[in-house]
């Protein structure tokens, strides 16, 4: 591996442009569904729990795939696995208007279509994410400056859907902004499978025991070990999985029904979707660039902070658009540093021949309460109005986004340790591989 990443022609940001291109046209369309899907059930069923049951569909699946990923992925090969993941999303997010155009569209048939997408969007998400140091090496780019533009373009995607989402959800239909995003998802497929063709990385990874089952398990069960000997990525699943939680339900639940109830419907919720993302792309790009200068510690803990429990106190006492818009960017502003960080964070304390075993694991980690703040969310409403369920969750949030000023192990994100030292320690693993 190290002979073919010495032939790469130096400076070649290909492969990297290629990687960016394709998430800002997929993660655009998906957008486009974020906002439709939900829109289209509290349309057609007026009923915020079935909304939170639709993203409970949605987000179970992701984590399933998320805890097995990692082996499955070596074994296939990142490329594979990232173009077979946009095509199987695609082909379920079309189905959804079609079989609405016919008229045969049944509520379990749309919880069953989410969960497709669910299950193959974090296989292909992983795969993208674990070839990001291998192609800044390429680039010639600084790891944390790259991951600041993997981000950003994220950002930037979710600005354009969210931009263009309210408007064709109000001119076309929220069925018929589906189509969009399943489109979406075949260029995107066709970008990363011409762009990393000249990528090693992106190809199958040799394992140790190949074909034998003991060394499956192992492989799959060696992320997780990893995570549990490391008390930095520990603390930051354990953080991030009560926070996606909790976001889930804002995004999926509280917000539409926020729009629906007190503003000015499917045209505002775009224009506070776009002014968070807008935000969020700044603060990805501006910390790509300056990010460097200053210790990642106090400013992932005060933008998460700023990220957490001011949107829903803004939310559950104003009925205007303005307040919470301006809310919506500040919070975006200061979530753009936040994966940049975690990335960087990641790949400095990984060994390379884990990235895809970790990633999964913590992605799977992140998702696993995920699934039921969507499904809590909608039952909360139904039961104790949307004013009481916004600030009960915004609190949950601001005791979650404590953790990095109580637990000392945060502040080794300033200067993670060397990884050879915890892969030898850790059961299973071998130090004498490269990182």
């Amino acid at each position: 591996m190290c002979c073919v990443r010495g032939a790469a022609l130096p400076g070649d940001r290909r492969p990297l442009a290629s990687v960016l291109a394709a998430n800002v046209v997929s993660i655009s369309g998906s957008a486009l569904t974020g906002m439709g899907v939900p829109w289209f059930v509290l349309q057609s069923t007026g009923s915020a729990a079935k909304a939170g049951v639709v993203a409970f569909c949605a987000m179970l699946p992701v984590v399933l795939s998320a805890m097995a990923g990692g082996p499955v992925i070596d074994l296939i090969g990142r490329r594979r696995v990232g173009v077979a993941s946009d095509l199987v999303c695609g082909a379920a997010v079309a189905t959804i208007p079609l079989l609405q155009l016919v008229g045969v569209l049944r509520f379990w048939m749309l919880c069953g279509l989410m969960a497709v997408t669910g299950l193959f969007h974090a296989p292909g998400e992983t795969a993208r994410g674990v070839l990001l140091p291998a192609l800044a090496e390429r680039a010639g780019m600084p790891l944390a400056r790259a991951a600041g533009l993997y981000d950003g373009a994220s950002r930037c995607a979710g600005m354009i859907g969210s931009a263009v989402g309210g408007v064709l959800i109000t001119v076309l239909g929220a069925q018929h902004v589906l189509f969009l995003d399943a489109g979406s998802f075949a260029v995107s497929a066709v970008l990363l499978a011409f762009g990393l063709r000249a990528v090693a990385e992106a190809g199958p990874q040799a394992r140790a025991e190949p074909g034998l089952p003991r060394g499956c398990r192992r492989e799959l069960t060696e992320g997780y070990r990893y995570v549990a000997g490391t008390p930095l990525l520990l603390g930051v699943c354990l953080m991030t999985l009560v926070t996606r939680g909790l976001d889930q339900g804002w995004s999926a639940v509280l917000l539409p029904v926020h729009v629906r109830d007190k503003l000015g419907g499917a045209g505002d919720l775009g224009v506070l979707e776009a002014l968070f993302s807008a935000g969020a792309l700044t603060g990805a790009l501006v910390y790509g660039w300056v990010g460097r200068r200053f210790r990642r510690w106090p400013v992932f803990t005060v933008a998460f902070l700023i990220v957490g429990m001011p949107r829903f106190v803004v939310a559950a006492f104003t009925d205007t658009v303005t307040p919470l818009g301006v809310m919506m960017a500040i919070e975006g502003l200061a979530c753009g540093v936040l994966n940049p960080i975690m990335a960087t964070v990641m790949y400095e304390t990984v060994p390379g021949q884990l990235h895809s075993r970790v990633l999964s694991a913590t992605t799977a980690s992140f998702l696993t309460v995920t699934p039921l703040g969507g499904l809590a969310a909608g039952f909360l409403v139904g039961s104790a109005g949307l004013f009481a369920t916004t600030l009960a969750i915004g609190g949950a949030y601001l005791f979650a986004t404590l953790s990095p000023v109580i637990f000392p192990a945060w502040k080794q994100m300033d200067a993670p340790g060397p990884t050879h030292a915890r892969l030898s320690s850790v059961p299973g693993g071998s130090g004498s591989e490269p990182a």
